[in-house]
């Protein structure tokens, strides 16, 4: 027999962890001093106790070593496999919140740069969608929220009625991810001014916003309040009835002078307020209603020739889409149509 010091020797544990885990029953003594208490062990245990070591090694929780003491080899195997696919997953969770923390930390400014032509592109046909009078308790809605990644600087406005979203690819990025809310008139002051430049660098840091052009600089109020979840719109919006693709430019025409417009649409023709038809590309069909001045900004703010309307229902948000350029989509609510 062997005292718990020389046993604790020969395992690798250490004699108080002895003591605990014969408290838990995981490895009692072989026999115990009646008079003193002391604890012996058998040679024969020493199987059982670096298993017990390697298990608490690799930070496995009591209740399963419990298990896997007295399991077969298989059965012990999934334990130590289960485990070992928690621990990488924890690892991978903390890996990434240090990653952010530290980027925070370390880089607080976002610096992207874009391409001149290619932003005021965007500002053209996105601000148009923010509200120009808001009200004071939704002044967010007079705002673009720009949203700034590694992959993409995404710009998106809405009323309530029209919601428009174009992504722009960077041409550098530095710095953590993040979103600012800008109001929608200064940053539509500022089209012109970065369609002159080649490139033009937004720098997002914790006094706000700045644009670079060469050595000119235009500083941008941000506001401070959270932007409407629009992407649960985007991600609820349901499979088109209908698609289909029309003239851009003839459809435009046709609303012009007019104020609630109904459309009778089928794959072939839309007709609207059954005095105008239009020749279509498409699928499927409808009957639905648009404010005029509503729809025709939505197509003003569009590029090319086409323009691709999908339609899901009467009282859901219908897409429009340039045929021209994916990186554009806006939303446009119809409105209830009399009979």
């Amino acid at each position: 027999m062997l005292t718990i010091s020389e046993f604790a020797r020969l395992v690798g544990l250490a004699p108080s962890a002895l003591r605990f885990y014969d408290d838990c029953g995981l490895l009692p003594p072989a026999s115990v001093d009646g008079s003193n208490g002391y604890r012996y062990y058998s040679p024969s245990q020493q199987p059982r106790a670096h298993l017990l070591r390697d298990l608490r090694e690799i930070d496995l929780p009591l209740a399963d070593v419990r298990v896997a003491l007295d399991a077969d080899p298989a059965v012990l195997a999934e334990l130590v496999r289960a485990h070992l696919r928690t621990v990488e997953a924890k690892t991978t969770a903390a890996r990434a919140a240090a990653e952010h923390l530290l980027t925070n930390l370390l880089a607080p400014k976002t610096t992207v740069t874009l391409g001149g032509p290619e932003l005021s592109s965007a500002l053209r046909q996105v601000t148009p969608a923010a509200s120009s009078a808001p009200p004071e308790e939704l002044e967010i809605l007079g705002c673009v929220s720009v949203e700034l990644a590694p992959d993409e600087v995404t710009f998106v406005a809405t009323d309530r009625y029209r919601l428009a979203v174009r992504t722009v690819r960077p041409v550098e990025f530095e710095g953590p991810a993040t979103r600012v809310l800008v109001r929608a008139e200064e940053l539509a002051a500022l089209g012109r001014w970065a369609a002159a430049g080649d490139v033009v660098r937004l720098e997002i840091d914790s006094d706000g916003a700045t644009l670079v052009r060469g050595d000119e600089v235009r500083e941008i109020a941000v506001v401070d309040a959270e932007y409407p979840a629009y992407q649960t719109i985007l991600e609820g919006l349901a499979p088109p009835a209908c698609r289909v693709v029309v003239d851009r430019a003839a459809l435009l025409t046709a609303l012009h002078g007019r104020e609630v417009v109904a459309f009778s649409i089928t794959s072939d023709t839309l007709s609207i307020d059954d005095d105008v038809n239009l020749e279509v590309i498409g699928s499927g069909a409808a009957r639905i209603g648009f404010t005029a001045n509503l729809l025709a900004a939505a197509l003003e703010a569009s590029v090319g020739p086409d323009v691709l309307l999908e339609i899901c229902a009467q009282d859901r948000p219908v897409v429009v889409r340039s045929a021209d350029q994916g990186t554009f989509t806006t939303l446009v609510m119809p409105v209830r149509l009399d009979g």
